[in-house]
């Protein structure tokens, strides 16, 4: 497969699953509900939006959305020059998925934020749900829509001992961000080029530049004993 369909195969695969899920939740639960996933506690569908970051992290006020909002943008076309540039490197087809995951990921969080305010109502805890196209018109202006999350994995839910400074008999919770498969695109994406960068950036022909080297060098040592 060309190294150009499979950035553009990554990136809609990834943006049809994320936007048809992200809308599925919206239009079904209020804020706040959902269900467990296999039944499990462990692993639940959980409805809630953020105004900022990945993970349901924020920034302050109406000002950090549009910086966010802008700064998203910003990244996506950063990362479409890298990935042009890789491709005409031919460099390793994993590597050009990894940023393509990273590129959908961006996108589909840059979508809730542009579009989703004016195609939607406001989600509501314990309220009537969303609707599509309102006749009063959306919750916010353009760029200033609300990230869909829905995706919660309590794995470990346990109190701090006592004797623990600052934390002590305060509740902990592993997993506790809640995120979306945009977040989750980004994250496997940049763990991957973190965990693999050098296979990655290693090509065919340096390990075989590297072999011969080190035979030719073997070589002149036994020649050199040989003597």
């Amino acid at each position: 497969m060309k190294r150009t369909t499979l950035i553009f195969l990554t990136i809609i695969v990834v943006l049809i699953i994320d936007q048809w899920l992200k809308v599925h939740i919206k239009l079904t639960y209020p804020i706040g509900e959902g269900f467990k996933m296999f039944g499990q506690d462990w692993a639940r569908i959980h409805f809630v939006e953020n105004k900022g970051m990945a993970f349901g992290l924020e920034m302050g006020g109406a000002a950090g959305k549009y910086a966010l909002s802008i700064f998203r943008i910003l990244m996506v076309g950063l990362l479409g020059y890298i990935i042009k540039g890789l491709v005409e490197a031919k460099e390793s087809k994993w590597l050009i998925v990894c940023f393509s995951l990273i590129i959908a990921g961006a996108i589909g969080n840059i979508i809730d934020s542009m579009v989703y305010g004016l195609i939607f109502s406001a989600s509501s805890f314990h309220g009537p749900v969303a609707q599509f196209m309102p006749e009063a018109g959306g919750y916010a202006p353009f760029l200033q829509g609300k990230v869909v999350d829905m995706f919660h994995f309590p794995m470990v839910t346990t109190i701090w001992p006592e004797w623990v400074p600052k934390w002590g008999g305060t509740s902990f919770e592993f997993f506790r961000p809640v995120f979306n498969v945009a977040d989750a695109a980004i994250s496997v994406g940049v763990i991957a080029i973190l965990l693999f960068h050098r296979r990655f950036f290693t090509k065919p022909e340096d390990v075989k530049t590297q072999s011969g080297t080190t035979s030719t060098a073997t070589s002149n040592v036994g020649s050199s004993e040989e003597e």
